[in-house]
Parts: C-alpha cells; structure tokens; sequence
C-alpha cells in the first residue's frame, strides 16, 4: 500500500480489501474513512489523528484525488462494507467489541451477527451514547479487562476519532469508525440500491432522498474545482 498526502492528509491507496485488513490487523492502528468532505475540511486535530493511523478511500472523491496523483488502480473500499469484510476474514480466530448507535440497535447489531457468523466472539458492546467522563473511565476499563482484537465504534466524525484514539492508548487493537453502518446492517437507515453504488452516485442518492444535505453536498464542486485544478 502507498501513502499519499492529499491537503495535508496522508490516504493509503489499495487495490485490494484483504490487504488494507492484513494491515490494519498488523499494525493495530485505526482505520478511518476518508472522503472529499474531510479531505477539504478536516481540522488540525482530526488531521493529526488521521495521519498517525490509517486513512482510506472510503468516497469516490478521494478515489478520485488518489488517482490524479498517479495511483491509478486506486479503489474505493466503503467503510459500510469494510467491517463486514474484516467479520467475515477473521470471526473464527479473532475477538470484538462493539460501540455505536442507540441501546435497540446495538443489541439488534449483536444479535445479528451472533445469527450470520456461528461462534464469532463479542466481548462486549454498549450504545453509543457516553454521558460522562465516568461512563467513557468505565469502556475503557472494560476494553483494558477484555483485550478484544477488533473495535468498531459508531459514532460519526469526529467523536468516534477522538475516543478511539483515547481506547488505542490504552488498549492496543485494530479500531474502525463506522458512522452509521450500524443502523444501516440493521435495516433501520436503507443504503442506495446497488446500481448508484456501483456507479460512485451514492451520494447524489442520498442527496435526493435528503435534500438538506445539499449543505454538504455543495463542497463537492469545490473539491472538484481544487483537484483539477492542482490545489489538492
């Protein structure tokens, strides 16, 4: 995999899922979602903890910033599928923890997987709703008493970023943001249909089912504007 710096964040460019998995796995880090929106607007801080762990293309836009810079065979990994994928490679051998979402889809998300991968191992879970700074002393005391291998914490950016580093430090393992992937794996959120996926217009999906998303959309032509542009 190579590293590539795009407006001061550091993307790892794959052609293959097994290989960003087999890397996150050695190298405990976390893997976070990068697409055109945080590439345009990521803070000093959300930058800082990106460019330590490991970025990847999980939107067409930062695909796309990739292959301008030369590394054509660049593809977009979606981080909805991703978790699924790192399950389904290793639930035999290896041990998870669960953070996200309200407490009736954690437990739907649990119940679920514990359905679909016969034997895989969930140390523990809990909603995505951390109070207090007791609550957060709390996971973490738990996370350092299980060990598990594999965290996901859904939780949207940049909270999920800043506790997982906060986890990292005291328990390494390999974490993953998933945003929303939890209501999405349960059928509370519905993903665009396979055809806008396959052809990089989720978002433009998205856009029409929520038209007040076109506050977050609108970036899209300036980051198009910037890469062409050489900006990026």
């Amino acid at each position: 995999m190579e590293k590539v710096k795009v407006n001061g964040l550091f993307v790892y460019s794959t052609k293959d899922w097994n290989e960003l998995i087999d890397f996150g796995l050695t190298k405990k880090k976390i893997l976070i979602a990068v697409n055109a929106e945080k590439i345009l607007h990521s803070n000093d801080e959300t930058k800082r903890i990106i460019n330590k762990n490991i970025g990847y293309p999980d939107g067409f836009g930062a695909v796309w910033a990739l292959k301008k810079k030369g590394f054509k065979e660049t593809i977009k990994i979606p981080g909805c599928e991703l978790w699924l994928d790192i399950i389904q490679n290793c639930y035999k051998e290896k041990t998870f923890y669960l953070i996200g979402g309200r407490e009736e889809i954690i437990n739907k998300t649990v119940n679920l997987l514990k359905n679909e991968y016969h034997g895989i191992k969930i140390l523990g879970f809990r909603n995505g709703f951390i109070l207090d700074n007791e609550q957060k002393e709390k996971l973490k005391l738990d996370i350092v008493r299980m060990r598990p291998d594999v965290v996901f914490v859904a939780m949207g950016s940049p909270k999920q970023e800043m506790l997982m580093e906060e986890l990292q430090s005291v328990h390494k393992a390999l974490y993953q943001g998933l945003g929303g992937s939890f209501d999405v794996y349960t059928g509370n959120v519905k993903r665009a249909p396979k055809w806008w996926v396959r052809n990089n217009l989720e978002w433009a999906y998205r856009l029409i089912k929520q038209p007040k998303r076109i506050k977050r959309q609108i970036h899209l032509i300036k980051f198009f504007f910037l890469l062409q542009t050489n900006q990026l």
